[in-house]
């Protein structure tokens, strides 16, 4: 076993299980709304509209409140940053689980 094992930056505000789930679903769609990501989650409203606020907050996420026939709908879309740090962050995570002694 080596002496250290190398470190990786992990990015905190990706890390928290619910908000990688969160960017896990809108990585792969070109954006979400709010019903939809509480289905495929199954974070409660509250929850959800918690960990949104705060990838909204690190530039991760955009969050877009708009009315499709006068009924409110929410949209969420994953930002080029957001979309950049969970790319690095799954990289982080692959080379640190690889560099672990088997």
């Amino acid at each position: 076993m080596p002496d250290k094992l190398q470190t990786f930056e992990i990015d905190k505000v990706i890390h928290e299980p619910a908000r990688l789930l969160i960017l896990a679903y809108l990585s792969v769609v070109d954006g979400a709304d709010f019903l939809f990501m509480m289905n495929q989650t199954g974070l409660t409203k509250g929850n959800l509209s918690s960990h949104m606020s705060k990838l909204e907050d690190a530039g991760y996420v955009e969050i877009k409140k708009e009315f499709v026939d006068k009924i409110p709908r929410t949209l969420l879309k994953l930002t080029k940053e957001g979309r950049l740090a969970f790319a690095e962050y799954r990289s982080n995570m692959t080379q640190m689980l690889e560099s672990l002694p088997k």
